[in-house]
């Protein structure tokens, strides 16, 4: 066994006293570096959120410059990106987008949506959530419950349509099998007919009540017109469909815009707004008969339906069937006739269901006795200076405003959504002073794509999404 000395111990204990010292060192230096790469990490993750908040606050900045006029009076918001220019570029947006976050940034449009893109889905969207918070789902409980009925009545009077043009096609027939046709005189089938050929309004119209001339350049029309496009897919944002939203759809164009009925109207490029939304044509007078003529058949199944129930009016109709077949004396042309007065009826008093809905009167969903206004005996003198009957109100009836929520959500939204931006657009533009106004520059949401320049050569990108609701 060894025996150390004295001297030789204190060298040992000397080396053993630098070995832990250059161990010590060496942690020592390692735990700085790893607190330095944490600092630096988390000052390079600060630099990163500094940006994010920069571009945050310069998109909410941007979004903030909403259409004014828009909200007030349509409460819709968007964002006019041609800042009065009537000239959409992407460096419009970029270049405030700059003004706000300093120019730290570099900024790129990814995705971008306007009012008018994908069947106006967000114009669509913000309607459904400001009638929600509006009124509330209960609301349109009662009214969801009809839907289903106004969709069967519109088959059933496509069904009816069909049936009478059956029925003329069989009358002819009947007729040039026997050689003969049905006298002119005082034959309510062909007085009918000809009041079908006759122009709607002039057998509609109230007394008191004259039509607009107003009209419209139908090419300049946002509907019709070539239109700007966004870019990019939104689908991770969800949107809503279904009858609730085409009904809050259809609440909301009864409350923004102006129909035939009102006592005062906007004073825009045309005074039937929503007959405009309903029909597309260029002129108040076009659409208003082209809605006149689709509440017409509406009214025309329930009436046709009731008739051929009622006893005492199909015995009036065979009567006066036999007395127009009278020469002919064939069984089955009297039959045919008859119908054909029935059909004939039926019609007549729709037309005074029209009369009285254009004059601001309520007309019963379904028929009875009582609410029969047409008598046969009138049925020749409708339509003449005879005629004298504008429809009396009916408490328990519905309105023109019901027949248009009907139409209304019967028409595809994607097209009333579009006539009514259009309606939108030329309003801003006449009444409220904004001739640079589009719908189709009108930004409802967008995603950018963020570049900058960290230090240390570090380049940083993100992607930053806003877009109204």
């Amino acid at each position: 066994m060894p025996v150390y000395g004295i001297g030789t111990y204190g060298l040992l204990q000397k080396e053993y006293r630098g070995e832990v010292t250059a161990y010590l060192s060496l942690i020592f230096i390692l735990l700085i570096t790893f607190i330095g790469g944490i600092i630096e990490s988390a000052s390079i993750q600060l630099a990163k959120n500094y940006r994010r908040a920069d571009t945050n606050r310069a998109m909410e900045c941007v979004f903030a410059e909403y259409q004014k006029e828009l909200l007030e009076e349509y409460d819709i918001f968007a964002l006019e990106s041609s800042y009065e220019t009537g000239q959409y570029t992407e460096k419009n947006i970029t270049e405030r987008l700059g003004y706000y976050d300093e120019g730290r940034l570099e900024h790129k449009v990814k995705r971008l949506q306007f009012l008018t893109d994908k069947g106006c889905s967000s114009f669509l969207g913000q309607v459904s959530a400001y009638m929600k918070h509006k009124y509330g789902l209960d609301a349109m409980k009662e009214l969801a419950g009809m839907t289903s009925v106004w969709g069967q009545q519109e088959d059933s009077a496509q069904d009816y349509a069909k049936e009478e043009e059956l029925w003329k096609d069989r009358m002819d027939g009947l007729l040039r099998e026997n050689e003969g046709e049905l006298p002119k005189k005082d034959n309510p089938i062909k007085h009918i007919g000809e009041l079908k050929k006759s122009p709607m309004l002039t057998l509609v119209m109230p007394r008191d009540k004259a039509v607009s001339e107003k009209s419209v350049e139908g090419q300049g029309m946002l509907a019709l017109r070539e239109r700007n496009q966004g870019y990019g897919d939104f689908s991770d944002v969800a949107e809503e469909n279904g009858n609730l939203s085409s009904l809050l759809f259809g609440e909301y164009l009864l409350e923004h815009f102006s129909k035939f009925t009102d006592a005062e109207y906007t004073g825009g490029m045309l005074d039937y707004e929503l007959e405009y939304i309903l029909a597309g044509k260029n002129s108040d007078k076009e659409n208003l008969e082209f809605v006149v003529r689709k509440i017409l058949l509406f009214r025309f199944v329930p009436n046709y339906a009731y008739i051929q129930t009622d006893s005492e009016m199909r015995a009036e109709a065979e009567t006066a069937a036999m007395a127009l077949c009278t020469l002919l004396a064939v069984p089955a042309i009297t039959e045919a006739a008859a119908q054909g007065i029935l059909l004939a009826w039926a019609y007549g008093e729709a037309i005074i269901d029209v009369r009285s809905l254009l004059k601001g009167n309520r007309v019963p969903l379904v028929k009875s006795k009582e609410s029969w206004q047409l008598q046969f005996s009138k049925l020749l003198t409708l339509g003449t200076d005879e005629d004298h009957s504008e429809g009396r109100d009916d408490e328990n009836g519905l309105g023109y405003s019901e027949y248009l929520r009907m139409l209304l959500f019967l028409e595809k939204k994607e097209v009333t959504a579009l006539r009514s931006l259009g309606i939108i657009e030329k309003n801003m533009q006449k009444l409220y002073g904004q001739p640079y106004f589009h719908a189709d520059f009108c930004i409802s949401r967008m995603e950018v794509s963020s570049v900058c320049s960290l230090r240390r050569g570090v380049c940083y990108q993100f992607k930053t999404y806003y877009g109204y609701k």
